[in-house]
């Protein structure tokens, strides 16, 4: 008989994001322990937290009615995000930060962080892991941690960096000979990959949203995760399925808690893996806040899946009588377009024509151009967004 609780051991840090405006105190411990609160009858956080960010935490701990248990730390730290997808920045650097004793944690089921500060030496009976760390993730085992049933819940880069193998597959098993029960290897917008030693590897789709908020996406869904295999014992497929279906509720609402179990598998949800092809970026780049845009969009594009043809990156400058043709020719080999329309460029506007003429699908950004300026773009069926990383996504499921 389970007991219907957990302890969620990580870090709680001030995350903030440029567009969408975001501004919370959440980190893995703190989102996770929020996830699940309708999973799990009691929820504790252990983690380690400065006074003033303990102060304001707490207030959401009681509101989300999670036990709150802290470990006294120097100062906070902090995220600072431009958009979801980029790369924060760690306040203080991490060389900074200062390092602390390993927080313990005894429980029947435990969901374990990798934190900055520190660790926690975990003994548990079942026990979900999330390194936390695509640089140098540490050994489950490496602190002396035990579990009689193990779960690692990694991106590929973290499995195999901990494995020593640079193929995902060879690495899972690695881990499993080691000791993990299972291993669940995220791989982006194909989804989540479930290794057992007993079952061949299993694919857990990622599902579409009409909103992709990315920061704590695989925060959500360890917690649930852990909250189905660890508490409630369900399967490692049963598990994963309902923490993808949860991570696509939380990218659509920006929101904790996650919906019941039963709600997650009831909701229509459909699959979002990339669909390949090649992709036009139509973009002004002649400040530096536009040429910074477009060279974002093809950077993201890319970690998406598609080949991603841009004309400031592969024509370059030159005269009409050379880029207007060979922009042409190179939109004529493309299957889609990704179209920066703010500052109304007429050559961008030109090309997200040409494109809709061909029947083309046109994905568009404009967060400044007004309802009349856009008629044609929207009469011409050309999908508009208001969220860069949402029209990336978009743009990447040819949706």
């Amino acid at each position: 008989m389970t007991s219907n609780a957990i302890t969620v051991v990580g870090g709680v840090y001030h995350e903030q994001c440029l567009w969408p405006a975001w501004d919370q105190i959440y980190g893995s411990g703190g989102r996770a322990a929020t996830a699940i609160v309708g999973h799990v009858g009691k929820v504790t956080l252990r983690t380690y937290a400065c006074q003033e960010l303990e102060d304001e935490f707490r207030t959401a701990a009681e509101v989300f009615k999670f036990d709150l248990v802290t470990t006294p730390a120097e100062t906070g730290i902090s995220f600072e995000y431009v958009h979801c997808m980029s790369t924060p920045v760690l306040r203080p650097a991490l060389s900074s930060i200062p390092k602390y004793a390993p927080i313990e944690v005894q429980d029947e089921a435990v969901l374990r962080f990798g934190m900055l500060e520190g660790a926690a030496r975990v003994d548990a009976t079942w026990c979900v892991y999330d390194p936390q760390s695509a640089f140098n993730p540490e050994s489950f085992w490496e602190n002396g941690s035990k579990a009689d049933h193990l779960a690692i819940v990694g991106n590929r880069s973290e499995i195999v960096a901990m494995a020593g193998e640079l193929d995902p597959v060879k690495a899972a098993a690695k881990l499993i000979q080691l000791g993990a029960e299972v291993v669940v290897v995220k791989s982006g917008p194909v989804g989540a990959y479930v290794h057992t030693a007993a079952t061949n590897p299993m694919l857990i789709p990622a599902y579409r949203s009409d909103l992709v908020w990315t920061i704590g996406s695989g925060d959500v869904f360890a917690a649930v995760f852990a909250a189905r295999w660890a508490v409630h014992r369900e399967s490692p497929g049963t598990a994963a399925e309902l923490a993808s279906r949860a991570v696509s509720q939380y990218a659509e609402t920006m929101a904790l808690p996650v919906a019941s179990a039963a709600e997650l598998s009831q909701a229509q949800r459909v699959p979002a893996s990339t669909v390949p092809g090649k992709v036009y970026v139509a973009s002004p780049f002649f400040n530096l806040g536009q040429r910074w845009l477009v060279d974002e969009a093809r950077r993201y594009l890319t970690e998406l899946g598609l080949t991603v043809f841009s004309p400031v990156h592969d024509i370059g400058p030159g005269p009409a009588e050379v880029v207007g043709p060979a922009d042409l020719a190179a939109l004529d080999t493309c299957d889609r377009v990704f179209a920066i329309l703010d500052g109304l460029d007429a050559g961008t506007v030109f090309e997200a024509g040409y494109a809709r003429a061909k029947n083309l699908p046109v994905y568009v950004l404009a967060q400044s151009v007004t309802e009349e300026d856009l008629k044609m773009v929207t009469g011409s069926k050309c999908k508009v967004f208001f969220d860069f990383v949402t029209a990336l996504h978009h743009t990447a499921w040819k949706a």
